[in-house]
């Protein structure tokens, strides 16, 4: 006969791993269920602007993309394009939340995004084995800007056209696509975007199964003062009411209507959770409870 104490004993004594081990096991149904899916990553915020955070976004990404999962980043960069302004003396210039942007400042939010910022995070990736590849939305015309409302933010864009064909092969042959969000109008002239916004309209164009944005707060909020009022779940028609009745306002405004245009694209839910903790992407995707607002459309 067996003796269980024994073994009972044995499994208790080994800690850590039998909750590796655990963990594991939740996460079995989860990889079954992406594999071969892809996911549209917004990267940045508190999760880019700290080293910790940072290498435990890039484990997340290199083990996605290692059992089979398709993701694909979007990422920012503004307090880096801010430090560099500084350093240049060129003046930083914010308007209704968005970067005043001449052609100057654009040139800074160039190298910066597509020179550093994207390299950084392509070489972070690939020390861990994976295969990452850096691109703007210039390259291969990725995203076709076009000039944001009247001009009055200078060369601001937003997303005028997709070709996700760029992608495909890279996707194939399972490169992991890094990509800053900067792109050119049709006449060839740079723009800076939103990176919520390129990651949104990438994802519907690639029918991703999530779109995931990485923030500085927990998700969306029934009262802004208390974390702990989290909504973890809505639906499309809910997320819009939110909105309608201002329990979503300020900075997560834009960040839930990207989400609706997302799903409202076809896009099969949408994820606002919390960049400043560590490994939020595997919680998220591979937990039972989940982190932050996952958002649906259905309903």
């Amino acid at each position: 006969m067996v003796d269980t104490t024994q073994i009972n004993e044995k499994v208790l004594s080994t800690g850590d791993n039998a909750l590796r081990v655990s963990v594991l096991s939740e996460a079995l149904p989860y990889i079954q269920r992406f594999a071969g899916k892809r996911i549209v990553i917004k990267y940045g915020g508190a999760a880019m602007a700290h080293k910790s955070l940072q290498e435990a976004v890039f484990r997340d990404l290199a083990l996605l993309s290692s059992v089979g999962v398709q993701p694909i980043v979007v990422h920012g960069g503004g307090p880096e394009i801010n430090i560099w302004l500084e350093k240049l003396k060129i003046p930083a210039e914010f308007r209704d939340g968005l970067r005043v942007t001449n052609a100057e400042t654009m040139d800074v939010v160039e190298m910066v995004l597509v020179g550093r910022v994207n390299k950084q995070i392509v070489s972070g990736i690939n020390q861990l084995g994976a295969l990452a590849v850096g691109l703007s939305g210039v390259d291969g015309g990725l995203i076709e800007a076009r000039l944001l409302g009247n001009g009055s933010h200078g060369l601001v864009g937003e997303v005028s056209k997709v070709n996700p064909d760029v992608l495909e092969p890279l996707l194939k042959e399972g490169y992991l696509p890094i990509i800053s969000s900067v792109a050119a109008t049709i006449d060839g002239q740079s723009h800076n975007i939103n990176a919520d916004t390129v990651a949104g309209e990438l994802a519907a164009s690639l029918g991703a199964e999530k779109l995931i944005l990485l923030t500085d707060t927990p998700g969306i909020l029934k009262d802004t003062q208390n974390p702990s009022s989290l909504i973890q779940q809505l639906k499309l028609s809910e997320a819009r009411e939110l909105i309608d009745k201002g329990i979503v306002n300020g900075g997560m405004t834009p960040k839930t209507k990207c989400c609706i245009r997302a799903l409202a694209q076809g896009v099969a839910a949408a994820h606002i959770i919390d960049g400043r903790i560590p490994h939020a992407l595997l919680l998220e995707v591979f937990t039972n409870s989940g982190i932050g607002t996952m958002v649906t459309g259905r309903g």
